[in-house]
């Protein structure tokens, strides 16, 4: 989730367990810990465009990490915070380690995808119960862990927790009705899904972009579940097969390596276009739900050297039609 996100909810999980006079310790520590697994996004090449989304949620999201990252954090912060707030470093440690774990498992209940079970897999785990971006599950939090510091109680921090469990489960069921019901558009239009997932939109529990497989072909749609809810159907591209890709794209370029690379990356929801220009496309994304405007992808040259890498594009334009669509199907209309 958006960095927000991860420092709040890292900070009341330690605060929830804290004496009164350590909360404000236990805020800055815990919060900086959550933010602290994202310093992945600092693995770059300059010459390899996919390398961060190689390490981008990966050992530093893991779950067999999380004692090393509390260590590490705690080390770094004990001397800063800890020492200077008359914490021992064990108890340091604890906040640092509880703010530290918050952060994979938050991104998990993402759709971006989290290798929670680094090095002994390397899946995506994506649990599609909120956005990555939510004031209606940050704002709540991030007031009551400011509450409990000015009050100097924790149970403040433990509402907030309450708070977030609660909202994450709305999410978890909003996810089900999402996919019930696109199961039922899917049956209507004669198809039987290969395999169908419902992805929630930014910032909403209510609108989700749902996405199945069927005879080769990704159906794209959304719906708003509400009190009622509202189909909008949208539209369907190939999946991305071996025999798509253009000749000149040899099977040993490192381009094609990328194209393997970038699918792992996609969780396979990956497909070919060829206007403006040759690209590969992560069909989970798009401004529109329904739509099939990619928000990232990997474009390709048939002219480059064996050894050259596939480049990477995004595309976030939310110009006004965009904006006035998206606001409609929030609206439910």
């Amino acid at each position: 989730m958006d960095p927000v996100s991860q420092a709040v909810v890292g900070a009341v999980i330690p605060q929830s367990v804290a004496k009164s006079e350590h909360l404000l310790a236990a805020c800055f520590i815990g919060a900086l810990a959550g933010m602290a697994p994202d310093l992945d996004v600092l693995i770059r090449s300059t010459s390899d465009p996919l390398l961060f989304l190689e390490y981008h949620r990966q050992f530093s999201h893991s779950l067999i990490f999380i004692p090393i990252g509390g260590l590490i954090m705690a080390l770094l912060l004990h001397p800063l915070i800890g020492r200077r707030n008359n914490l021992d470093f064990r108890h340091t440690l604890l906040f640092a380690t509880l703010g530290f774990a918050t952060h994979g498992l938050l991104d998990a209940c993402t759709t971006y995808g989290t290798q929670l079970l680094w090095p002994f897999s390397n899946e995506r785990i994506s649990w599609n119960i909120i956005g990555i971006i939510d004031p209606l599950f940050t704002l709540p939090v991030l007031g009551l862990a400011i509450a409990a510091v000015v009050k100097r109680n924790p149970k403040w921090a433990r509402v907030a927790v309450v708070w977030a469990l609660i909202y994450l489960t709305v999410g978890a069921l909003q996810r089900e009705r999402a996919e019930q019901f696109a199961s039922t558009q899917a049956t209507a239009r004669g198809h039987a899904p290969l395999s169908l997932s419902a992805k929630p939109t930014i910032a909403n529990l209510w609108l989700w972009k749902t996405i199945y497989e069927f005879e080769g072909q990704f159906y794209v749609d959304s719906v708003h579940i509400g009190l009622n809810s509202t189909w909008y159907p949208g539209e369907n591209i190939q999946r991305l097969t071996p025999d798509q890709l253009p000749t000149c794209i040899s099977s040993s370029s490192q381009q094609r390596r990328d194209i393997d690379r970038f699918n792992w990356f996609s969780q396979s929801f990956t497909a070919l276009q060829t206007e403006p220009e040759l690209r590969i496309i992560d069909v989970r994304y798009s401004l529109v739900p329904n739509e099939i405007k990619p928000l990232w992808g990997i474009t390709l040259d048939c002219y480059a050297s064996l050894s050259a890498h596939a480049q990477y594009f995004t595309s976030r334009d939310l110009n006004t039609p965009n904006k006035v669509e998206f606001i409609r199907q929030i609206k439910g209309e």
